[in-house]
């Protein structure tokens, strides 16, 4: 069962960080999954009046505010006109309409959770993550930082020439994934690159880059060796979702799936 003694509603950024810098003091988001917990919370941090549930949409970027849901994230027209369907896909299947009400995406990113589907499709993005007191730094570098008591303020997607594809398994709907995957392709610096990101692997999501210049007409028989090569590089592990050679052999199929997608677009 989760104990909070003491509830706080921030009235400024600064408030926020230095409550958050006791030692039993937590930042709620949409407390979906911090509720589920068995921990005491002496100070629980509300962000909720900051002006942090906004996604604002420039030339060159989309800024997606920390306690913006995952619902948000779903139904943003300027999100789908970017990258279809697949930043939508990736919230689809997370429980139900009124969960991604409340769930909110700073709590997705900042909890590096092994199941996140938002995490894995956005870490294949151009993404970076701003943080209070930490600047600005790319989401793949803040996937692997120690946890510490900075408060994430918002997600960075950079506009560029990129197409997203984004999949994942799962035993049923609304279930957590047995895998998640996203591939995105596009020019960097002149040459064609391919990012890889796959999630629970069951541990947090990991990307992979390549600079792969594939032909739109390529085999199925060349496309699986290059999408088996992805998978490779990563490592699985077992639960009782499945077995590490089992999400090996997902993460073939749904990469060469997403590269087919992908390269199916520009014909």
């Amino acid at each position: 069962m989760l104990t909070i003694n003491n509830y706080v509603k921030a009235k400024s950024l600064e408030e926020a960080y230095e409550l958050n810098q006791a030692r039993n003091a937590r930042v709620m988001g949409g407390m979906m999954w911090m509720r589920l917990g068995n921990a005491k919370v002496q100070t629980l941090i509300d962000l909720s009046d900051l002006g942090l549930d906004q996604i604002e949409e420039t030339e060159r970027y989309f800024k997606i505010g920390a306690m913006c849901t995952l619902r948000q994230l779903e139904l943003h027209q300027g999100l789908r006109e970017a990258y279809g369907d697949s930043i939508a896909e990736s919230v689809r299947h997370i429980v139900g309409v009124q969960f991604r009400n409340q769930a909110t995406v700073g709590g997705s990113i900042y909890g590096r959770f092994g199941f996140s589907d938002v995490l894995t499709c956005l870490l294949a993005l151009d993404t970076f993550v701003e943080l209070y007191e930490g600047g600005t730094i790319r989401l793949s570098e803040f996937v692997n930082h120690k946890r510490d008591k900075d408060i994430l303020l918002s997600i960075i997607i950079r506009k560029s020439d990129r197409k997203l594809h984004y999949d994942s398994i799962r035993q049923t709907k609304t279930d957590f994934p047995v895998l998640a995957c996203a591939v995105v392709t596009g020019p960097v610096h002149g040459k064609e690159t391919w990012y890889f990101s796959i999630g629970a692997r069951p541990m947090k999501a990991a990307v992979l880059e390549k600079e792969w210049e594939i032909p739109k007409d390529i085999s199925d028989e060349q496309l699986e060796i290059y999408a088996k090569e992805a998978a490779a590089q990563f490592t699985y592990g077992t639960n009782m979702r499945g077995s590490a050679k089992y999400r090996q052999h997902l993460a073939e199929v749904l990469i060469m799936r997403a590269m087919r997608s992908i390269l199916a677009e520009d014909k």
